[in-house]
């Protein structure tokens, strides 16, 4: 079977077949990629609480009104469906702000063109812009997921204490004082707290692939997310 066959974003792209299947998946992928949702309303300079209720009632409408069944399951990424969604969520919203005060009524846009999100690279230089912020911030939740994970797999082999000790190493590497520090605290060689976090990072890069994976259809989908995460907006892969 191909692994993009089961990843969490090819359910919900399978909605009509398995609903309720697809209906978990998506509101897992929601819950890991709710920070990149948040900074792009942030960006918009709306106070903390109403960004906080923003983020709420858009993951609400994202769910509830079954949006992502506009994508076309042939084309487009979960990042990039999500994030024309809510552009269009918050146009909808300054609409109704605006017709509030106007005293009128606000027509809802239609999103029945969420399948003409493209796969192109982010068309934006500016980094105080919104749309930094989203992919900046979905950069992190996906390193976020990775090392959770990680972290996981440490404790289920019984190493969480050792793994809480050397996860400040992956980003940057240590000075020999912090190598004889652990070394002694565990009772191990330098040198192999050294092979211990160069493993780290191989594994770590590994489940950031696989997060990835989670909201690409196809081989070509995922090499793109890979390619623009490890060039992205200041982040420095380990």
């Amino acid at each position: 079977m191909n692994r993009f066959q089961t990843t969490q974003w090819s359910l919900v792209l399978g909605a009509r077949e398995a609903p309720e299947r697809a209906r978990r998946a998506l509101e897992s992928l929601c819950r890991t990629y709710r920070p990149p949702v948040h900074a792009f309303i942030c960006g918009h300079h709306y106070t903390a609480e109403s960004a906080e209720d923003l983020t709420q009632a858009f993951f609400t409408r994202f769910i509830e009104q079954d949006l992502y069944l506009k994508a076309d399951p042939q084309r487009g990424r979960f990042r990039t469906l999500l994030l024309t969604a809510l552009k269009r969520f918050l146009d909808d919203e300054r609409d109704r702000e605006g017709a509030i005060k106007r005293g009128g009524r606000v027509q809802m846009r239609s999103l029945d063109s969420l399948s003409d999100a493209s796969n192109a690279e982010p068309a934006f230089v500016d980094r105080h812009s919104p749309e930094y912020a989203f992919h900046r911030a979905w950069a992190h939740a996906v390193v976020k997921s990775a090392l959770r994970n990680l972290r996981l797999e440490a404790r289920q082999a019984g190493k969480a204490a050792l793994f809480d000790e050397l996860s400040a190493f992956i980003g940057e590497r240590p000075d020999d004082a912090d190598y004889a520090r652990i070394a002694e605290k565990f009772a191990v060689r330098r040198n192999t707290l050294a092979v211990a976090v160069h493993r780290m990072r191989q594994r770590l890069r590994e489940l950031i692939r696989d997060e990835l994976a989670e909201t690409a259809i196809s081989p070509e989908d995922l090499e793109h997310e890979l390619h623009e995460l490890g060039q992205s907006f200041d982040l420095v892969l380990p």
